[in-house]
């Protein structure tokens, strides 16, 4: 078998197992669900894109090796033929750029098994009311606030709304090659952690400007 035809039969056997997904999230059921699991991510202010990464690893148990290879730090969420990973995007914001994975560790993958795969779930979301209901909720189940959530109080932050809810549209299959990566920027190139060391560039892919590297989708 090819590794083209390894890989288009790896999508086949991704895409039959997610076709049965629940088109809406609702984001307290959603995040019970994870905190009942013992998923240490239900905590999670960004709960869409965890909980899309814990529903496939949920379905695509015994499907696909979880979790996937590993480039130093950074590691895949799954492996299938090539090394997978789960991402969630909202379609009703102003932005199309999904930040990926570490890009040393996408641009190692694809040189060592000729793709990288990436799973990614589309819909809308609704954010929360002016009042902060959904955020009163979700700060109450956690408990203690984290040591982030202080600073970012201490120094006044602006919190944004949160989302309170995601209607799954579509989730669409994106094979990642060095053709991708000669197109594709970085995201958190140059930024620096707060300890002044720099922080790792991650892969920035631009929903408009994918083409023939989406090669499969489902729809809702």
């Amino acid at each position: 078998m090819t590794k083209s035809d390894c890989f288009n039969q790896a999508v086949a056997t991704i895409k039959a197992t997610l076709a049965s997904l629940s088109a809406g999230w609702d984001g307290k059921a959603a995040i019970l669900e994870m905190k009942e699991a013992e998923c240490k991510n239900w905590r999670q202010m960004e709960w869409i894109g965890w909980y899309f990464q814990f529903l496939c690893e949920k379905y695509l148990e015994g499907v696909v090796t979880m979790p996937g290879s590993k480039y130093g730090q950074a590691a895949f969420d799954g492996f299938l033929c090539v090394p997978w990973d789960y991402k969630a995007h909202a379609t009703n914001t102003s932005s199309n750029q999904i930040i990926v994975n570490d890009l040393e560790a996408v641009t190692l993958a694809v040189k060592q098994y000729g793709a990288v795969g990436l799973v990614l779930a589309l819909g809308d979301v609704v954010y929360n009311d002016e009042s902060r209901t959904f955020q009163a909720w979700h700060d109450q189940l956690k408990g203690e606030k984290s040591a982030y959530v202080v600073a970012n109080i201490a120094r006044g932050a602006w919190s944004r709304l949160r989302k309170v809810s995601f209607d799954l549209k579509q989730i669409v299959f994106i094979k990642i090659t060095e053709a991708t990566l000669e197109r594709c920027g970085a995201f958190q190139e140059n930024f620096r952690n707060s300890d002044g060391s720099p922080r790792r560039p991650k892969l920035l892919i631009d929903l408009e400007e994918i083409g023939d590297d989406l090669i499969e989708t489902i729809d809702f």
